[in-house]
C-alpha cells in the first residue's frame, strides 16, 4: 500500500511539474532575452547634433582613414519663464567607412546622428601632465537636415 501511495504521489508531483513547464520556460526565455537586450545596450551612445568644427581627416600609410570632429547637442528648458538653451560638446572620432563617409559628406554646422560607445584615453602633455579624454568612437552616422552644408 506504501508503494502505490508514493506512486500515486509521485505522479503528481511529475504532473505539477509538467503544469509549471511552461511558466519555467517562460521565465527562463525572458531572463535570456532580456540578457540579451541588455548587453546590446552596454557601452552604447547615440547623439543627434550639429558638427562644431570642420571634421579632421588623416591617412595613414595602410591607407587607413581616422576622421575626428566635435558634435554640439542643445537641451531647452524653462528656467522662471525664459527658454534656456543647454549645449554640450562631445568629441568623435569614426575609422574606416565612416571616416570616408564624414570627409566627403559633413561640414561644419551640419546636423547629423550617431550611435558609437565610449572610449577613453590619456596622454601626457610636454610640460608632463597626465590628460583624459573621452570620445565616442563612431559606429554608424546618419545625415539629417538640409544638404546646403555639404560640399562636394
Amino acid at each position: 500500500m506504501k508503494s502505490f501511495q508514493n506512486n500515486i504521489l509521485g505522479s503528481e508531483a511529475k504532473k505539477t511539474k509538467k503544469e509549471n513547464a511552461p511558466d519555467i520556460i517562460s521565465k527562463s526565455m525572458f531572463n535570456f532575452l532580456n540578457l540579451n537586450v541588455m548587453s546590446n545596450l552596454r557601452n552604447q551612445v547615440q547623439l543627434i547634433g550639429n558638427v562644431g568644427n570642420a571634421p579632421e581627416t588623416t591617412t595613414f600609410e595602410s591607407g587607413k582613414k581616422v576622421c575626428r570632429l566635435s558634435l554640439a547637442t542643445n537641451e531647452y528648458y524653462k528656467r522662471e519663464g525664459e527658454k534656456v538653451q543647454d549645449t554640450q560638446w562631445h568629441n568623435l572620432v569614426a575609422w574606416g567607412k565612416q571616416a570616408e563617409l564624414i570627409e566627403n559628406y559633413v561640414s561644419k554646422g551640419k546636423e547629423i546622428a550617431v550611435q558609437g560607445k565610449l572610449t577613453t584615453r590619456s596622454y601626457e602633455t610636454e610640460e608632463g601632465n597626465k590628460k583624459y579624454v573621452t570620445e565616442v568612437l563612431v559606429n554608424e552616422i546618419l545625415f539629417l537636415g538640409n544638404n546646403e552644408n555639404t560640399h562636394e
